[in-house]
């Protein structure tokens, strides 16, 4: 755990704006281990980078976190003393932790704008839903996330129509909408061009600070790309195998032979 950071009787001492504590997480698929006294954390504001060999648990730990799956032991805190693993999956999104899948997921037959539109934070009760008019607060926002995702001139456009990168853009301008504290982001680049992995990598370093974000990802230069001077933590096995800076998780003899030798 961050230095200055600990867990009290009243929750999470957030000295240091810690954000997200996994505390010795452990789940158990029919006798495997996907995760094994996994113990995380992430500060308010960071971008948090997670790399490590297929099976080493970092969806298990993402499932974990949005309360798809229930740890075996262990308990995750998000804030100051919300203990996630006591929340449904609504709740937990509810209280502010948004997550986007590998293969995007928008409303392909609605325009761009509409999909905005559609996953803002709102009343979603059937009456407020069918009388509701967007006022100007809620069309700036949604002017605002165009202009940050890069498709206000497409705005009127069907989803449907987008380009594989642009619809991933699409999804994480949805997220954005309904105003979360912790984006997490499964291989966002994965199946993207290289100008739209260049300009993915703008987007969240963007975010970076404005919101906290995980991204688990197996694209090194990306990881590099977005990384800077922040943490890349790499899982193994259940657990964290290591932990610092970009250039340091690279000259690690232990990654190198699990992980990046391969």
């Amino acid at each position: 755990m961050s230095t200055g950071a600990r867990l009290s009787t009243g929750g999470l001492d957030t000295v240091h704006g810690v954000i997200l504590y996994l505390e010795d997480i452990t789940v158990s698929f029919d006798g495997f281990k996907a995760l094994n006294n996994l113990t995380l954390d992430i500060d308010v504001g960071e971008l948090r980078c997670i790399i490590g060999p297929n099976g080493a648990g970092k969806t298990t730990m993402m499932d974990v976190i949005t309360g798809k799956t229930r740890p075996a032991s262990g308990r995750a805190f998000f804030g100051q003393t919300m203990d996630l693993t006591s929340l449904s999956e609504a709740q937990i999104a509810h209280q502010g932790i948004g997550r986007k899948f590998q293969r995007p997921t928008v409303f392909e037959n609605h325009s761009v704008f509409e999909n905005l539109e559609l996953a803002m934070k709102t009343d979603k009760r059937v009456l407020p839903t069918l009388f509701s008019r967007l006022g100007g607060e809620q069309l700036d926002r949604i002017a605002q996330t165009l202009d940050l995702i890069r498709l206000g001139a497409l705005a009127g456009t069907p989803a449907g129509l987008l380009s594989h990168g642009q619809k991933q853009w699409l999804e994480i301008g949805m997220l954005l909408m309904q105003e979360p504290r912790l984006l997490l982001l499964d291989e966002p680049v994965a199946g993207m061009t290289d100008a739209e992995t260049e300009r993915t990598g703008e987007l969240l370093n963007e975010l970076r600070g404005k919101h906290s974000l995980m991204v688990v990802e197996h694209d090194m230069d990306f990881v590099a790309q977005i990384a800077g001077q922040g943490k890349v933590t790499v899982l193994h096995e259940g657990s964290v195998l290591a932990e610092g800076s970009m250039a340091a998780v690279q000259s690690d003899p232990r990654v190198i032979e699990v992980y990046l030798g391969r």
